[in-house]
């Protein structure tokens, strides 16, 4: 696991809506743990942008928990304190659910990137926010346990063209900090679709690295490690 790092706080990358208890705990490396499941009033149904935003967490939690395979309707109902039917109502089909509640996901996550992006004074505090919200908070980081999950699933060309948008919106944003960053002379003159390509691999690497729990996290940190990366080859020319 990785300890945590000192300066901006961690990405609230699932944020507890009322009701629901956020499996993952409230701090970075907490354990996870099976959320508690609400109970229904049908009677006060959620409704509007409320109850599809309490049944994508819900969604996210149970993928995250159970898989895809065991993934049942009635399962997020259960997490989001639902019936059934509105969780059918929200999803349709369970082919569906996956792609929707990833791209639920990852516009939730930027939302957060972009507002921590927004107060940033300088491109590098940029780069840093960047490597935060992209690399998972730890082994029970339920986004990314999404992503792994929808990425090994076979899409249809519909699917796919999601998915390549997601990933590309991650390039386009490190993409716009590196040629902020370049412009005022904070950076080096580097190639920014190939540097792209590299960075967001090795970002992904990590990644998969602290999901699988290797070792040589448990004391080193991943951010501080592909941030000091990037930062050596983003140095202007004649500074130390």
């Amino acid at each position: 696991m990785p300890m945590p790092e000192t300066g901006p706080a961690q990405p609230d990358r699932l944020p507890p809506t009322d009701g629901v208890i956020d499996p993952a705990g409230t701090g970075s490396g907490a354990t996870s743990r099976p959320a508690a499941r609400v109970p229904i009033d049908r009677k006060r149904q959620p409704s509007g942008d409320d109850a599809r935003e309490r049944a994508m967490r819900a969604a996210i939690s149970v993928i995250a928990e159970k898989g895809t395979a065991a993934l049942r309707m009635s399962d997020i109902a259960a997490r989001a304190g639902m019936s059934t039917g509105h969780i059918l109502y929200h999803f349709g089909k369970k082919d569906r659910l996956l792609l929707e509640v990833l791209a639920w996901s990852q516009e939730d996550l930027w939302a957060q990137y972009q507002q921590a992006a927004d107060r940033a004074a300088s491109p590098a505090e940029k780069l840093d926010l960047f490597v935060r919200f992209y690399l998972p908070r730890d082994q029970s980081d339920e986004r990314y346990a999404l992503w792994t999950q929808v990425l090994a699933q076979r899409h249809d060309e519909a699917g796919r063209k999601v998915l390549t948008e997601l990933l590309d919106g991650w390039d386009e944003r490190l993409e716009a900090i590196l040629r902020e960053g370049r412009d005022l002379g904070h950076f080096a003159a580097v190639g920014l679709p190939e540097f792209t390509i590299r960075a967001v691999a090795m970002l992904s690497g990590l990644s998969e690295d602290v999901m699988f729990g290797r070792s040589r996290w448990r004391h080193t940190s991943p951010h501080a490690f592909a941030l000091a990366a990037l930062q050596r080859e983003l140095r202007p020319t004649g500074q130390g």
